[in-house]
């Protein structure tokens, strides 16, 4: 109550008051829940502004959209790194001042208290979240472990399920077939990596359901429609734990990045927007959402405060992306290599699926 009351005292130190509702554009599902439940309704207690939720199976082409056909609707979007940086670079969204951001509980300026790169110009990183891969632990009880190991059909036979598209998809393929973590990038540079990626997903794309929003893969998996498929790993954690499924996660091969914030360009209620982005990218507010969802808060400050699950007996440290356990053959996704080639590799993708 504390914290809520000097939180509050500060908003209201800038002159921030109650205004028009603020719309957030997120990806749906527990992650959206994870949002509303450390964000959204303590942004409302503490200021009486109203957050409406709007969720999309990928909040960045739908603010382009709106931007271009100058009939913005959100006030506020969560995006992929990549995205962040290609809309702030194409001018469709609001540049956000880090000084303006609140700073760590004991006055550590926000500009410092982020993890490296979680900060752009245009966008606040709230959580690391991991592409992983899942698996059914009633079809599999002895694994996989590895993620070439997904690719294997003859030892772990079964469907698959993947995101229709080329990011996560072509790194995880390198990565199986034996690229080191470090060298995944400047492999699929050339032309020659991109043909060994693309073979890779060849071995498995007469048994693989393409999925693409992020509730599918657990879905998938409990219907029994696949065995195995890559996920969010948050996903796999509100199914597993919170819903008692019998899934496991494999975490070699993880491709984990960042997820921002961001104002559209022309937002509705842009000033009620940056409030509560400040709001919501607080220390407090980002340990929050780790009580709801194993994603990693992008502030230094908010690692301490994580503790446990809502049912209040499930360490969540454990289950973060970037857990020193979870790290062993990990790949940080490259925003700088989605920026320039995310259009080329998505048609070359898109071009295969219907080969």
């Amino acid at each position: 109550m504390k914290k809520l009351l000097a939180l509050t005292t500060a908003l209201t130190a800038v002159g921030f008051a109650a205004q028009a509702d603020v719309t957030v554009m997120s990806w749906g599902g527990d992650y959206t829940l994870s949002q509303v439940e450390a964000y959204h309704k303590p942004f409302t207690a503490a200021t009486g502004t109203a957050v409406i939720s709007v969720d999309s199976d990928n909040p960045a082409p739908a603010v382009k959209a709106m931007v271009e056909a100058g009939n913005v609707t959100v006030d506020v979007a969560d995006v992929e790194y990549a995205d962040a940086v290609r809309l702030c670079d194409e001018g469709m969204l609001e540049p956000i001042d880090a000084s303006v951001l609140l700073p760590a509980p004991d006055g550590t300026p926000a500009s410092e208290d982020f993890l490296p790169g979680a900060l752009t110009e245009c966008a606040v990183s709230t959580i690391v979240f991991s592409t992983v891969f899942a698996y059914d632990t009633t079809k599999f009880p002895e694994g996989p472990t590895t993620i070439a190991d997904f690719f294997d059909l003859e030892k772990f036979p079964g469907k698959r399920g993947m995101r229709k598209g080329a990011k996560a998809n072509l790194e995880m393929a390198l990565m199986a077939d034996g690229v080191p973590a470090a060298q995944v990038y400047a492999t699929l540079e050339t032309p020659e990596g991109q043909d060994r990626a693309f073979a890779m997903l060849d071995k498995i794309k007469a048994e693989t359901i393409w999925w693409e929003a992020g509730a599918q893969p657990p879905q998938l998996l409990a219907d029994g429609e696949v065995a195995m498929t890559t996920a969010y790993n948050g996903r796999i954690f509100g199914a597993a734990v919170g819903e008692g499924k019998p899934f496991a996660t494999v975490w070699d091969g993880q491709v984990y990045e960042y997820d921002l914030f961001v104002i559209p360009k022309g937002a509705p209620n842009a000033e009620a927007a940056l409030e509560f982005v400040k709001f919501a990218t607080s220390t407090q507010a980002l340990a929050d959402q780790a009580k709801w969802i194993s994603y990693g808060p992008a502030r230094l400050s908010s690692g301490p405060l994580v503790g446990m699950y809502k049912d209040g007996k499930t360490e969540m440290a454990p289950f973060m992306p970037t857990a020193e356990a979870n790290l062993g053959n990990a790949l940080s996704s490259s925003y700088e290599f989605w920026v320039d080639r995310d259009a080329e590799l998505n048609e070359r993708f898109q071009a295969w699926l219907v080969q």
